[in-house]
């Protein structure tokens, strides 16, 4: 009897660890599929465009920067490639990518599959800063400064407000996060009642609604390392964050300091989703929708979910800021095209029966 049922045991062991791999295996191919889309997606967008641009002179231009080449191209594509649209491809790519994974790590760290980037308040401080820098008239490079440096202070007066309640932690900071962003979204309120109304007014409005025209290389070249370290912080703790989701008991069995894990983690995506909204306006969803679309496609590891959101915000976002600036003579600003996109889709994610 005790062969039998050591023997179905090890079969119970065996079954498991073949769907856990099969499991593996169908993420690593979708991973896969959406690191191609994304590539092939980028390609077709650097030639679309009221002026085309041929995909061989694309390509030369491309391998120009790298290795010297006769020119086949006029001056006016050159300027157009480099100046317009590689920079705003670069852009999308890169706060999409990092819009969602922050997102991604958001809702694992709080436990709630319906937390986006801005739980903390760092949209509705950069639009105060923002709001802020256009009213006292200065240039786009200080708007974006002061955004990212309002988004920061917003996310850090929530944390302190957090340290000195009591209670659930993290209900606490949730709490603080929606009270301090509505503190800063009256402000922008006020901003815009104060604002010269055939000027500063617009100016306000029209960066709240998010958008990447006017994306330069110096811009993408600003934000990248702050990008980019913050997307290697949450990729090098894709696997510990699976043990935060596990609650604060089950992260010290296993060696893990959650509380010092959750610091970091909020720390990096916040400074991700700050980064992002300095450059690029209010752009909202993309953080909420992502994260569920690629949870439904390949689980809920997040050694497998943080990858593919990365690929597949950056493809989103790209793919929406296609569609805004081809779709119609006057650009659409991509923040209601993502709010057309994520609205709906929440319905579906509280309505649907099957548990998140």
């Amino acid at each position: 009897m005790q062969t039998q049922s050591a023997e179905k045991k090890h079969g119970k062991e065996v079954e498991v660890c073949k769907r856990r791999s099969k499991l593996s295996t169908h993420a690593d191919v979708i991973i896969l599929g959406l690191a191609i889309f994304m590539v092939m997606l980028a390609a077709i967008s650097l030639m679309l465009g009221r002026y085309p641009i041929d995909p061989g002179q694309a390509v030369a231009m491309l391998i120009s920067c790298i290795i010297p080449l006769d020119v086949t191209w006029t001056e006016q594509q050159s300027t157009l490639f480099f100046n317009v649209r590689l920079p705003r491809i670069l852009l999308a790519l890169m706060v999409g990518c990092c819009l969602s994974v922050a997102g991604a790590a958001y809702q694992g760290t709080f436990q709630n599959p319906l937390v986006s980037p801005d739980i903390l308040g760092a949209s509705q401080g950069a639009a105060f800063g923002a709001a802020i820098a256009i009213l006292l008239g200065f240039t786009a490079a200080v708007v974006s400064v002061s955004a990212f440096c309002f988004a920061l202070l917003t996310v850090l007066i929530v944390l302190l407000i957090s340290a000195r309640a009591k209670g659930n932690h993290m209900m606490v900071v949730v709490l603080a996060g929606v009270m301090v962003s509505s503190l800063f979204q009256a402000a922008v309120s006020y901003c815009k009642l104060v604002a010269d109304p055939s000027d500063e007014l617009a100016d306000i409005t029209y960066w709240l609604m998010g958008s990447l025209t006017g994306a330069k290389m110096s811009q993408v070249a600003t934000v990248f390392p702050i990008l980019f370290i913050g997307c290697a912080v949450l990729f090098a703790l894709r696997w510990r964050i699976n043990i935060l989701t596990m609650g604060d008991d089950e992260a010290s069995t296993m060696g893990v300091n959650a509380r010092r894990i959750r610091i970091v983690v909020i720390v990096s995506a916040t400074f991700l989703t700050a980064a992002c909204v300095s450059v690029t306006g209010t752009i909202g969803w993309v953080g909420l929708v992502i994260p569920h679309l690629c949870r439904m496609l390949v689980g809920a590891d997040y050694r497998k979910l943080i990858p593919a959101s990365m690929l597949m915000g950056a493809g989103f976002l790209l793919l929406v800021d296609d569609i805004a600036r081809l779709a119609t003579t006057a650009e659409i600003p991509i923040g209601i095209l993502t709010a057309f996109v994520g609205a709906p889709f929440f319905l579906y994610l509280i309505t649907r029966r099957k548990r998140i």
